[in-house]
C-alpha cells in the first residue's frame, strides 16, 4: 500500500470515528439526570411521522424581593417540557393531568424524533398526588 493511501485510510477512519463520537455525545450521552416536581398540566401523544408522548409540567415558586431596589416578593411559575419514551409510564400519567407529580428524567444534548421533541426524557414516576 503507498504512503498516499495509506494517509487517505488514516484521515477516513479518523473521520468516521470522529462523526460516530459527535453522534453518541449528541443524542445518546446522558448529559445530566435528576427530579421535578410540579402539577401535572398537560399529556399528549403526537407527531406526523413519529408519535411520541409529551407534557408539561407547572413548577409553582416564589421569586424573592431584591433588597437594592426594594422589590417584593412575587409568585411565579416554571414550565418543563418533557418526552417519554416507554409507553406504560407515558399510560400512567395520561391518568395523571392536574395531580402533582414528581418525575425522574434524564438530560441529553440533542433530540432524536423517535424519542421526543424534548431534550429531558422521563423514564421514571416518583410520585403521584391529588392536589389538596
Amino acid at each position: 500500500m503507498s504512503t498516499g493511501k495509506k494517509v487517505l485510510l488514516w484521515i477516513v477512519t479518523s473521520l468516521i470515528l470522529a462523526a460516530g463520537l459527535f453522534v453518541y455525545f449528541k443524542f445518546y450521552f446522558v448529559f445530566g439526570d435528576g427530579v421535578k416536581a410540579g402539577e401535572l398540566n398537560q399529556f399528549t401523544y403526537k407527531g406526523y411521522v413519529w408519535k411520541t408522548y409529551e407534557g408539561r409540567l407547572i413548577q409553582a415558586g416564589f421569586k424573592g424581593s431584591v433588597p437594592k431596589t426594594g422589590g417584593t416578593a412575587t409568585i411565579q411559575s416554571y414550565i418543563f417540557d418533557f418526552s417519554v419514551s416507554d409507553e406504560e409510564i407515558a399510560n400512567e400519567l395520561m391518568r395523571c393531568s392536574g395531580k402533582n407529580v414528581e418525575l425522574h428524567y434524564k438530560e441529553y444534548l440533542g433530540v432524536l424524533p423517535w424519542r421526543g421533541m424534548q431534550k429531558h426524557v422521563v423514564d421514571k414516576i416518583i410520585s403521584v398526588t391529588t392536589p389538596e
